[in-house]
């Protein structure tokens, strides 16, 4: 690494908080985290500092509790997980994203994070790249998908579902230190992604393994039904909200009209 690059990332230790919670998905935290830990000082979070299972059953510590996050933030990060349709019920983990999301320079999520973003009420009027089967409860919260593999609009950067994690953080790292910064990560972490399946987004998987999927993810109609009753419980207690048109979980085919769309350039 040159001296001036070393100069760059030195020059100030950069604060990111990683959001997880019961259920969240490793991938989704382990991927940013590695690129992220090279050049800031990552804050893994939770309410306690009790090992937080993941949607695999494995467990992990973290390191930082709500109350004593750093203030302002550069970064805050959203990992998502199977466990989102449940933890889109707990108002103190929303509560703390809200808070946290005001002062941070970047504002960000992998996967369904993007989901507990547009719950906290910080993707309004933004656009935001979501875990494929999870279109449905973004558009439910009034939220614009992006089919993108990373979404940048204005300080919101979201990725796509679990691997989209590494360019997602290559591509804030960009943002943070510089294109150097981010193409020396991306060779430190080897990532030269050469799949040797054709299945890695609905585009281009058989039919039959998107129907699979779809089943697994069956729980989106909770995720749905979570977000309807959140946009009900804001609607009572501000006078002045809007109340938004609610839609009912999607049919196949209006989930296949969802897939196609995310074949058209935005």
């Amino acid at each position: 690494m040159s001296d001036e690059l070393s100069n760059k990332i030195e020059d100030r230790q950069l604060q990111i908080g990683m959001v997880i919670f019961p259920g969240f998905t490793l991938q989704d935290l382990a991927g940013p985290q590695t690129a992220f830990g090279l050049h800031a000082n990552t804050h893994i979070i939770w309410k306690t500092l009790e090992p937080v299972p993941t949607d695999m059953g494995v467990t992990l510590n973290p390191t930082i509790t709500f109350d004593d996050v750093p203030d302002n933030l550069d970064v805050l990060f959203v990992a998502g997980g199977g466990g989102t349709p449940e933890i889109m019920k707990d108002q103190e983990l929303l509560d703390f994203i809200a808070r946290a999301g005001k002062t941070a320079t970047y504002v960000t999520a992998v996967c369904t994070g993007s989901v507990l973003l547009a719950m906290a009420g910080l993707l309004e009027g933004y656009r935001a790249a979501t875990y494929w089967p999870f279109y449905e409860p973004l558009i439910a919260l009034g939220i614009e998908p992006s089919y993108e593999r990373v979404c940048v609009d204005r300080n919101r950067i979201t990725g796509g579902g679990v691997t989209a994690g590494i360019d997602f953080a290559l591509l804030v790292i960009a943002k943070l230190k510089g294109r150097d910064a981010a193409e020396f990560t991306q060779l430190v972490l080897e990532y030269d992604p050469q799949p040797t399946m054709t299945s890695g987004n609905p585009r281009t998987a058989r039919p039959e393994i998107v129907a699979q999927i779809k089943g697994l993810w069956g729980r989106t109609d909770e995720a749905v039904r979570v977000a309807n009753e959140h946009l009900e419980r804001r609607a009572r207690l501000s006078t002045t909200s809007r109340p938004r048109t609610q839609i009912a979980p999607a049919t196949n085919v209006e989930i296949a009209t969802l897939v196609d769309r995310s074949t058209r350039s935005d």
